[in-house]
């Protein structure tokens, strides 16, 4: 029948999309809602994929300005940023992955609605678009509708010099200056794009390190690398209000000391964190339940507390992370076939896209303690590497810690060149209960940047680095 489905998607993020690719993949009808004019989500238009070609093009641009000189590249005339193209670049990146997403539904066969997603029952779902109204039904509903920028009391987002990381990435000029509010993940990326192409950037963080929630050693180091790029970065410092003045922006803020200070710039950026979004998803007529924060209450099948309803990514607890969402979409899909899959949350590594990239997985040193579990430590810098000093990025280092009883790993922690992608070699060895002996024993190609690792498992395991 028509609008009759199987299973319907609500949201089109990297949960909802990957979760009803699969759902076709196991033969069932499906249909994608989303609310906003393409597919993909925050990850998709104005989050991480967006944030990365910034940061890469800023990246670029820096190693013009301070290290091309050293490589013996000499630049003809002045260095200059189009800033105009430097943004257009990074549109035409989201364009072709939207594009792609387009494809990749109409050749799973899935049927995109584009609107306001919203229960009338726990089987129908209304969607609301600018010129009509559509019902469809369905046994599965998922919703993955993911969440938006939180704020702060004092801060009230106007989204013209007082922003979140949606405008942050899409300004009309290049700022002069700008503070943000919050050092954790996204705010010392944006830091990092900006300071970059030379706007002066401040970043108030009211806890005691950067990337607060992860090891305090990251933290410790890449404040030391983002110092280097002139941020100046306030720890412990809680701000009191936030206010646009027309042409810029004067945030007031109690220091550590308890001292009350104002400072001013071009661009307030907010970046305290996310909520869950469900606005409009009108889940009481559902009977699906939410926890006092907003967030949609699963089991660990990830059903609500209707049955036939899922819950996937930013709505539900856990980390807000694209590949979270990512692998709870195509877990809610072979839950649905009758499937027994599994996801082992501990092993879902962070990224940092600064540069060095920060990454981690399993515990950090400061929940082992916590925790009273015993683990030795292997530590190499990448100061230390051939690789790394090839490429003048010497920055960081590799950090892993080691149960001296078995051998397990039980948390590995990069900062350093290509660390996103160097943390994935350690999910593996741990998600398959490789030993730290196990992990310096393989080969690794001469010299890279993974080497670092083969050298930390050495370190943890009693044994002294042999690689340059």
């Amino acid at each position: 029948m028509k609008n009759q489905y199987d299973v319907v998607f609500i949201g089109s993020g990297p949960g909802g999309y990957t979760g009803a690719i699969r759902s076709a993949q196991l033969g069932y009808k499906v249909a994608l809602v989303e609310k906003y004019s393409t597919l993909g989500g925050t990850c998709t238009n104005v989050g991480c994929i967006p944030a990365k070609a910034l940061l890469d093009s800023t990246e670029h641009y820096h190693q013009a300005k301070e290290q091309f000189i050293t490589h013996g590249i000499n630049l003809n005339g002045e260095l200059s940023l189009d800033f105009t193209q430097f943004i257009k670049r990074k549109s035409g990146v989201v364009s072709q992955n939207t594009a792609g997403l387009i494809y990749l539904m109409k050749k799973n066969k899935i049927d995109v609605y584009q609107g306001l997603g919203s229960f009338i029952d726990k089987t129908h779902l209304k969607v609301n678009s600018i010129d009509k109204e559509t019902l469809l039904n369905a046994k599965y509903f998922v919703i993955a509708t993911g969440s938006k920028p939180s704020s702060i009391p004092g801060v009230d987002i106007d989204k013209k010099r007082i922003i979140t990381s949606t405008e942050g990435l899409s300004l009309p000029s290049q700022p002069k200056s700008m503070i943000i509010i919050g050092g954790g993940v996204i705010g010392v990326e944006l830091a990092s794009v900006y300071a970059r192409i030379e706007t002066e950037v401040t970043i108030i963080e009211y806890t005691d390190s950067l990337i607060p929630t992860m090891d305090r050693e990251l933290g410790k180091a890449l404040y030391k690398s983002l110092a280097k790029l002139n941020i100046k970065i306030l720890l412990s410092s809680k701000v009191q209000s936030a206010v646009n003045t027309g042409e810029q922006v004067s945030v007031s803020y109690l220091d550590k000391d308890g001292n009350v200070l104002e400072i001013t710039a071009d661009y307030c950026l907010v970046a305290v964190g996310r909520r869950a979004y469900t606005d409009g998803l009108n889940l009481q007529a559902a009977g699906v339940e939410t926890a006092k924060n907003g967030k949609v209450m699963v089991n660990k099948q990830l059903q609500t507390s209707i049955p036939n309803i899922y819950a996937i990514g930013d709505v539900i607890d856990g980390p807000m992370l694209a590949h979270k969402a990512e692998d709870e979409g195509t877990f809610v899909a072979e839950v649905i076939n009758g499937q027994k899959p599994h996801i082992n949350y501990n092993l879902i590594p962070g990224v940092v896209y600064t540069w060095p990239e920060v990454a981690a997985v399993g515990a950090t040193e400061e929940q082992l303690k916590a925790q009273g579990i015993e683990y030795r430590t292997g530590k190499f810098p990448y100061s230390a590497s051939a690789r790394a000093r090839a490429s003048m990025d010497t920055d960081g280092f590799v950090k892993v810690m080691v149960s001296p009883k078995y051998g397990e790993v039980l948390g590995v922690h990069i900062i350093g060149p290509r660390a996103a992608d160097i943390i994935a070699q350690s999910v593996v060895g741990m998600e398959y209960e490789v030993t730290a002996e196990d992990m310096f024993r393989i080969s690794y190609a001469h010299p890279t940047y993974s080497e670092a690792l083969k050298d930390a498992y050495l370190m943890a395991s009693g044994q002294g680095a042999i690689n340059i």
